[in-house]
């Protein structure tokens, strides 16, 4: 059936509609998830819902902004609703790989090396300023973050499931960095900033409100279960014929632009169903829309492409971009969306 089409500035569906039948509960999950962490992160509602919409797809988090704005605190107070088992890592410029995925070592008895695990063998591991690693220490998440196993002397080991990396860096030109390579940003899900508090926030923070020691003892709004029923639901949201040609018209679009020089890979585009899908359990909707696409595609496709040196200087980023070519490109009807 032909893609019926109509211009990006009509009236298309609300990412907010009312919620449909959610015999699973997976909306209420996601719900929950996302007012536990609101009450102790002081960032935009997108952004909460984003780094929810993230976990809940399966996803790893890349959380990038300036020193102080609660990037760590975002971190743990996700950690404590998802009530998962959750270990940190110091990222330092000293930091070796065997320090993240464990090692070979020899016992008291001299019997034999045995494995002792790294921090990586957990449910959440929070990689504190990733790039204040090394590139050697930064690709031993490579394995875990792509298979949910790690490799060590020839042996293999897995992960325990879900296996979730939430990692917080600061802007690439910070003092001490060491920039992502292109291969591991493409394996974040997800990329969000904080931002600035508003006044009455900061106002807040003065009288003595601490996000920090909230998140600290934020008790799990989920339980497992109740997790894996939610990345349950996310999988089997439905993608009509329309919407995935709307995707794929969005994935040409910014790989012909003149500023990018390496455009998103097959992985992103996976990816970007994903986060859509799990905005759109976050809607009460079984199916994926154009606008939780709309919604997705910078925090999805923003931190993986590559942009020529002119189009760095011209544009604020890639998120830009992305925003951009989305707000000019016709989406499908809404029946279109809903088509099985």
């Amino acid at each position: 059936m032909r893609r019926s089409m109509r211009p990006v500035n009509s009236t298309v569906a609300s990412p907010y509609p009312s919620p449909a039948p959610d015999p699973a509960g997976a909306t209420e999950t996601f719900g929950a998830i996302e007012r536990a962490v609101g009450q102790v992160v002081l960032a935009a509602p997108m952004t909460i819902r984003l780094t929810v919409g993230c976990v809940a797809a399966g996803g790893h988090l890349l959380v990038e902004d300036h020193p102080g704005l609660g990037k760590t605190t975002l971190a743990k107070s996700l950690a404590g609703a998802l009530g998962l088992n959750f270990r940190r890592l110091q990222c330092t410029a000293d930091l070796l790989p065997a320090d993240v995925t464990g090692a070979a070592v020899l016992g008291p008895d001299s019997a034999g090396p045995t494995f002792r695990p790294g921090p990586v063998f957990t449910n959440v591991l929070m990689a504190d300023e990733l790039n204040r690693a090394s590139p050697r220490a930064q690709s031993a998440l490579l394995e875990a973050m792509e298979e949910h196993q790690v490799t060590v002397d020839g042996t293999t080991y897995p992960l325990p499931r879900p296996f979730f990396v939430l990692a917080t860096q600061n802007p690439y030109d910070a003092a001490g960095t060491s920039p992502l390579p292109h291969g591991q940003r493409d394996r974040f899900l997800v990329r969000v900033s904080i931002g600035s508090p508003s006044r009455e926030q900061m106002d807040s923070l003065i009288a003595g409100d601490d996000p920090a020691e909230r998140a600290r003892v934020l008790p799990a709004a989920v339980s497992p279960g109740a997790l894996d029923a939610l990345m349950a639901a996310v999988r089997s949201v439905h993608v009509s014929g329309a919407v995935r040609g709307y995707v794929l018209d969005l994935l040409e679009a910014i790989d012909s632009h003149p500023g990018v020089a390496v455009g998103p890979s097959p992985r992103a585009a996976r990816a970007l169903v994903r986060a859509g899908s799990a905005l759109s359990v976050a809607a009460g909707r079984s199916y994926l829309s154009p606008a939780d696409v709309q919604d997705a595609a910078a925090a999805v496709l923003g931190h993986r492409l590559s942009l020529h040196r002119a189009a760095e200087l011209s544009e604020e980023g890639g998120e830009t971009l992305v925003g951009a070519i989305a707000g000019t490109l016709p989406v499908p009807l809404r029946g279109d969306a809903e088509e099985r």
